[in-house]
């Protein structure tokens, strides 16, 4: 369920691990940016919300939708639990499609660090990170009651042979 604001109700378990989500079926809604700044995001999430109603879908956890910011244009997933659908916004993932999430808890200035910690610990583990993605949980209207900021950072990642190669190297094995 949605609460009122817009903000998820639930979300998925997936703190600290890596999760695959090949082949996921969701519903793409492009943002308007401005140095990777969402410009209207509360629109787009109910444009996308609507949107997804009106073509008969389900969101798998309501509300909850991966947030992807570019210099000038972005895009927000809502992950689907339909099988199937011929419209034009709703795409498949690509396979695989590995993820690590973290559930970050505290203020924006201080999500930097918590980006380079997950991102480091991904090159240790010799996966290249790619595209972040970042969930909102919480919105300032309903932080306070529900224990304060929380966003959930999901970073993509693929494997590197060069990566791995150079790590093992390192370790002399």
């Amino acid at each position: 369920m949605r609460l009122e604001c817009g903000c998820p109700s639930e979300w998925p378990d997936w703190d600290g691990r890596d999760i695959d989500l090949g082949a996921w079926l969701v519903h793409e809604q492009p943002v308007p940016m401005f140095i990777h700044m969402p410009i209207g995001f509360e629109a787009c999430l109910d444009r996308q919300h609507e949107d997804v109603q009106q073509l008969g879908l389900e969101e798998e956890w309501p509300g909850f939708v991966l947030a992807q910011t570019g210099m000038f244009r972005g895009r927000i997933y809502a992950l689907l639990t339909n099988e199937n659908s011929p419209a034009r916004k709703v795409k498949r993932l690509k396979n695989p499609f590995m993820i690590r999430a973290r559930l970050f808890k505290g203020e924006m200035h201080q999500i930097k660090q918590a980006i380079q910690q997950q991102q480091s610990a991904l090159f240790d583990e010799g996966k290249r990170p790619t595209e972040l993605y970042l969930s909102y949980l919480t919105c300032p209207r309903c932080r306070e009651e529900r224990g304060g900021t929380q966003i959930m950072i999901i970073r993509h990642w693929v494997k590197s042979p060069k990566l791995e190669q150079r790590l093992k190297k390192q370790r002399g094995q």
